[in-house]
């Protein structure tokens, strides 16, 4: 194996993999109400976005979509916390939007930083070795966020500026870890180092606190699927200033993903260069809406609380967290470490067969460890507690001897002293 390369594992155990795929489990059969969705993403889609996205196609070239396509452009400028950055509207995932990132800013050859902290910064640095970068890895052990330390070294090494990016995953979904970018950035300025900063924010962008002006962020992406409370298949790009010119010499090939075609359709105001999803667009104008009335500052509030409720759960049940410390607590997902003698994929299994309660299950590393709660996208306080009461009898099932409502319990007496009044009902 080359230096550097990662060994990515991408899939799970093959016991695992049937276990997934057995018959009994692809049989999905009627079940009353409705799914308690808490993995990390897909997430609750709102009536009112699958009230705006239930409609017939409609021809993109009309003067109605370039013009709702315009006033999507500048509202998600709004979730980056961006006035100068130029974003692309997607139809792709999270894995498409990192292509997009890396190909339209990067050669072959060019010397990245990049930090595995869990599975899917561990995918992100296996796409940037494929598309033939030379990757500086840091790795860090799962549950840990990215080492800046390292970060720090390298930056203060390379007076001949050889590290054109450095890119990190801000929140890794796998293990319940968030990443200071404001620390990134401030170690950069200190180096006065040029390279530029990418950012996967999938599954912090519209539920974390992000700025991306603030903190020279030079690519920043997300996916509709996560705090967007929308279906799979939008990636959304936003790039700098410094991003867009350096993809104006960046050699790496793009056919699909390349900005350029983009821009040109921009500057023609018809905004498409192949056909995009009517009906997501459509749903991404009710999102966007939502999230606006509720605030932006207020949706990140809100997640801020469900985190720290999820968090007081897991404490109750004498379970622990599989982030080691406090400043990389994630406030969207919660992966719980579950002792050794229990198989935490029995506890998702369990979940969905018997409580209609869908949890993450554990990647990689950290597979039969943990399980994940998810707390991201269009969820409120009461929706929280109905799964941490289902992951209690779910708990006492596989044999965990968990006092049925001390984590709901725990959650109640944060929540009933945090949950501000509903502004619209004051």
């Amino acid at each position: 194996m080359a230096k550097n390369q990662v060994d990515v594992n991408i899939d799970c155990t093959q016991r695992e993999r049937e276990r997934e795929t057995s018959s009994s489990e692809m049989d999905y059969t009627y079940a009353p109400g409705r799914n308690h969705l808490f993995v990390p993403g897909p997430v609750n889609i709102p009536e009112q976005v699958l009230r705006a996205m239930n409609r017939n196609n409609e021809d993109y070239r009309s003067p109605a979509i370039p013009a709702l396509t315009k006033t999507l452009l500048e509202d998600v400028k709004k979730i980056f916390k961006t006035t100068s950055g130029t974003p692309f509207l997607i139809p792709t995932t999270g894995t498409g939007a990192w292509e997009s990132a890396l190909t339209n800013t990067l050669s072959p050859g060019d010397r990245t930083v990049s930090f595995i902290i869990g599975q899917f910064s561990l995918l992100w640095v296996d796409q940037q070795q494929r598309l033939g970068f030379n990757v500086d890895v840091v790795e860090s052990e799962w549950g840990r966020g990215a080492d800046l330390d390292v970060l720090a070294s390298k930056l203060a090494e390379d007076t001949a500026h050889t590290i054109k990016a450095v890119c990190i995953v801000h929140n890794e979904t796998a293990t319940g870890v968030t990443n200071n970018l404001a620390t990134v950035r401030k170690i950069l300025d200190e180096y006065q180092h040029p390279a530029l900063f990418l950012v996967d924010g999938v599954s912090s962008i519209c539920a974390l606190d992000f700025r991306m002006d603030e903190w020279g962020v030079d690519v920043a992406l997300t996916g509709s699927q996560k705090a967007l409370s929308l279906p799979t298949g939008m990636g959304i790009v936003c790039a700098s200033p410094k991003a867009i010119e350096a993809s104006q010499s960046a050699k790496s090939v793009r056919v699909f993903f390349d900005w350029k075609d983009y821009l040109k359709f921009y500057n023609m105001g018809t905004y498409w260069p192949y056909t995009p999803s009517i009906q997501l667009l459509y749903g991404l104008r009710a999102a966007l809406d939502l999230i606006f009335e509720e605030g932006l500052d207020n949706v990140i509030a809100r997640h801020t609380r469900l985190g720290t409720a999820t968090r007081l759960a897991v404490e109750a049940w004498g379970l622990t967290n599989c982030t080691q410390e406090e400043q990389w607590f994630s406030d969207t997902v919660t992966a719980v470490v579950v002792p050794p003698y229990i198989d935490s994929s029995e506890i998702v299994r369990r979940g969905w067969k018997r409580y209609n309660l869908s949890l993450g299950l554990g990647l990689n590393k950290v597979a039969g460890k943990v399980f994940r709660i998810g707390h991201l996208g269009h969820l409120n306080d009461l929706q929280l507690l109905g799964c941490l009461a289902g992951v209690e009898m779910v708990l006492k099932d596989v044999g965990y001897p968990v006092v049925l409502g001390s984590g709901v319990a725990a959650a109640c007496a944060y929540l009933q002293n945090n949950i501000p009044m509903i502004p619209s009902r004051i």
